[in-house]
């Protein structure tokens, strides 16, 4: 027996939307508005801290892309098997619209375009790291809403109050015909036996929140810098991310009866703990006029070598 709708919180009815032929989907509008903000905070925070206008959004021409591709990359690596196994159709290894993006691939390879785009502006990764810390995650909070359009990433079935509906969903041309995912249509609001079932896309929401308040706090308190508040994002990000993998019950693989990114939260964890007791031996945060840049637009040197 199910719960009581009015218990529990619905699922959408569907993730894509048309426009005559094109469609609108949920999940990339949830991952634009996560850009936006992260790009805008960032801008923000970065000339609190002294650094020049425009930085962050110059930095973001690389750091995007490269954060994107990385964050596939790492989905697709980590779940061959949903693309690349018999019956299943490779291609769909591209679709990033219909989902998946894997967090650390996006951090890793995201990082290496921010990398790129300091050295043409003469500006240290680090500092500009600490500057959309909070950004960051708060995207990735709003990310989450795009899986909970999608449907999917939730938990096992629950009792409390707050558990989610999940519904069947069929092909909108035929009503008859199952299409579980962003491209179907939940008519008639038919719930799955698991419904109702932990709502951890809303968990990882609430927690992301939290971790950019915290940040946020702690910098401004402590005046962290060189490179300590992403440290500090990350530590926070990994530690609810642990938990959260416990509570899920999508598919996933396993290593030694855990899963994936249970391990890889716990690693990153230690990693971003290390290098934030480490990184306090750097002394106070970087001088506002190191920030500055001294790259393509000033026309210095540093441009020249390279280009």
């Amino acid at each position: 027996m199910h719960t009581v709708f009015l218990a529990t919180i619905p699922s959408p009815e569907r993730g894509v939307w048309y426009l005559g032929p094109l469609p609108i989907r949920a999940y990339a509008l949830c991952i634009i508005a996560g850009i936006i903000l992260a790009i805008w905070w960032g801008e923000r925070r970065w000339q609190e801290r002294g650094g020049a206008k425009g930085a962050v959004v110059d930095i973001a021409v690389f750091a995007v892309p490269f954060g994107i591709v990385g964050g596939r990359i790492y989905h697709v690596i980590t779940d061959p098997e949903l693309y690349f196994a018999p019956g299943k159709n490779p291609i769909q290894a591209l679709y990033i619209w219909d989902g998946g993006l894997g967090i650390w691939g996006a951090v890793a390879l995201g990082g290496v375009g921010a990398w790129i785009g300091c050295r043409r502006k003469g500006i240290p990764l680090p500092a500009m790291a600490d500057a959309i810390a909070p950004g960051i995650v708060a995207a990735q909070a709003i990310g989450r809403l795009g899986n909970y359009f999608n449907q999917e990433l939730y938990g096992s079935h629950t009792s409390l109050p707050w558990g989610l509906e999940i519904y069947q969903r069929f092909d909108p041309n035929n009503p008859t015909v199952p299409l579980q995912g962003p491209d179907g249509v939940a008519f008639g609001h038919i719930p799955l036996p698991d419904s109702p079932v932990q709502p951890t896309f809303l968990y990882e929401l609430i927690w992301d929140l939290a971790v950019a308040g915290l940040v946020v706090w702690l910098d401004r308190r402590f005046k962290l810098g060189h490179g300590r508040a992403f440290a500090l994002y990350v530590a926070g990000y990994t530690a609810g991310r642990f938990w959260v993998e416990l509570l899920r019950d999508d598919h996933a693989n396993h290593i030694l009866g855990l899963r994936v990114n249970t391990w890889v939260s716990t690693l990153v964890f230690i990693g971003a703990m290390i290098y934030f007791y480490v990184a306090r031996r750097r002394g106070p945060r970087e001088a506002p006029e190191l920030l500055a840049g001294t790259g393509e637009k000033s026309g210095s040197h540093v441009a020249e070598k390279v280009d």
